[in-house]
């Protein structure tokens, strides 16, 4: 078959990889001018079931409402009048129950596996390399009462599968010598070993590549998305700023626009923009931390990409903004200095902001919706990166009509 997939962001890329091994003729439409330039540009480069849990919760209601009034928490709400907005603000409300909280972290560490398993086997396959290491993670804790926390919550992905150990401040330097310098600050934290780090940008740059080179998809870059030509529940065509361009099957990949461009052909796709910031600084070798980790208290994360330092934090919903400025830097950067003292000079940060596609319920979308051959590979919000290839090859095995080898339940497009 034609398959056209719209989107050249990890979560597009790895799709058109995995539907051109099926032998299927893949073209991807990009608006930007190369993969990867959009949501998956730059990210806290986590590869991470740990980090599973899902975002809608009793709790989260809590930091939801206060983030209304403050501006020193993690999560910004800029609050608005957009019918988008208020109506993923319902939808999000009405997942934050205990029950729903449990069922869609249920989801999400399952694909999530499944998504770990299928990117190591691809780097396998491929001898892609993208500065990843295989050393865990580490979510650590400033005081007792928030390591308490964090390790209960740990715990109940723990039950699922995740490999822990919770470790006192002791074990955690020893784990990463690069925190000796704050033990003291610290209660402890809990270690995933099965979580790993990378680069998203450079994965996608790479795993596009070798898509040209090995199964001839094509990349059609600078192109915009316009609509879809539908005809007898079917899509014949995707429309764009540059012509039509017929196929068999559509996958709809992409990113935060995802629910402009199913809007306008009748289809409810509840994927909201959420803000994001990243940092990525030089760092000597002999410096700073040896494997990702995320400081819990502060609601920031990193990652060691090679002789680079990601930091990322922050998740603002201010619609379809994608600015910044020094300031929004300012606690991520403190935060490096503590922990990592004399490893980092921001005056040579390379700074981002940029669009997480966000489902209410934090589980992304996949599968048919509305029309026979359109499919969706959306909505995977903070961890699209963790699940890109998980996806990719689930979404393979729906065009090509194969049981897919994950279970679908709770995966799956529903009207």
């Amino acid at each position: 078959m034609k398959v056209v997939v719209l989107g050249a962001g990890v979560v597009g890329t790895a799709a058109a990889w995995y539907l051109s091994k099926d032998g299927h003729d893949v073209t991807v439409l990009e608006r930007h001018e190369d993969v990867a330039r959009g949501t998956s540009q730059s990210n806290a480069g986590l590869v991470s079931p740990g980090d599973s849990t899902a975002w809608a919760s009793p709790g989260a209601l809590a930091t939801f409402m206060k983030s209304l009034f403050r501006s020193d928490l993690g999560i910004k709400v800029r609050f608005s009048l957009d019918p988008q907005f208020l109506s993923w603000c319902l939808r999000f409300l009405m997942q934050c129950t205990q029950a729903r909280a449990n069922a869609n972290t249920d989801v999400k560490l399952r694909l999530a596996f499944y998504a770990r398993q299928c990117i190591n086997a691809l780097q396998e396959e491929t001898g892609i390399s993208y500065d990843d290491r295989r050393k865990g993670i580490l979510y650590f804790y400033r005081s007792q009462q928030s390591m308490d926390a964090g390790a209960k919550h740990m715990r109940y992905i723990a039950d699922r599968g995740l490999q822990i150990e919770v470790v006192d401040r002791e074990r955690l330097v020893a784990l990463e010598p690069g925190l000796a310098a704050v033990k003291h600050q610290l209660a402890g934290g809990v270690y995933s070993p099965m979580d790993q780090t990378g680069d998203s940008s450079l994965f996608t740059r790479s795993l596009a590549e070798q898509a040209r080179t090995r199964h001839g998809v094509d990349f059609r870059f600078g192109t915009t998305v316009t609509g879809l030509d539908v005809e007898g529940g079917r899509v014949k065509a995707v429309l764009t700023d540059r012509g039509q361009v017929a196929c068999d099957a559509v996958v709809l990949s992409l990113g935060p626009e995802s629910s402009l461009l199913a809007r306008k052909i009748g289809i409810d796709v509840p994927v909201y923009p959420v803000k994001g910031y990243t940092a990525t600084l030089p760092i000597d070798a002999d410096n700073g931390p040896t494997m990702g980790g995320v400081d819990e208290d502060r609601l920031i994360a990193y990652s060691r990409l090679g002789n680079r330092l990601r930091l990322a934090s922050t998740a603002e919903f201010a619609g379809y903004d994608r600015s910044f400025k020094p300031s929004d830097f300012a606690t991520m950067f403190k935060t490096a200095h503590d922990l990592f003292p004399g490893a980092i000079d921001e005056t040579k940060a390379v700074l981002w902001s940029g669009l997480r596609p966000m489902m209410p319920g934090s589980v992304p979308v996949h599968g048919r919706a509305r029309y026979e051959n359109l499919f969706l590979d959306t909505g995977h919000g903070h961890v699209g990166w963790t699940m890109a290839c998980g996806s990719g090859k689930l979404i393979a095995d729906l065009v090509s009509g194969r049981k897919p080898e994950i279970d679908t339940a709770g995966l799956l497009y529903r009207n």
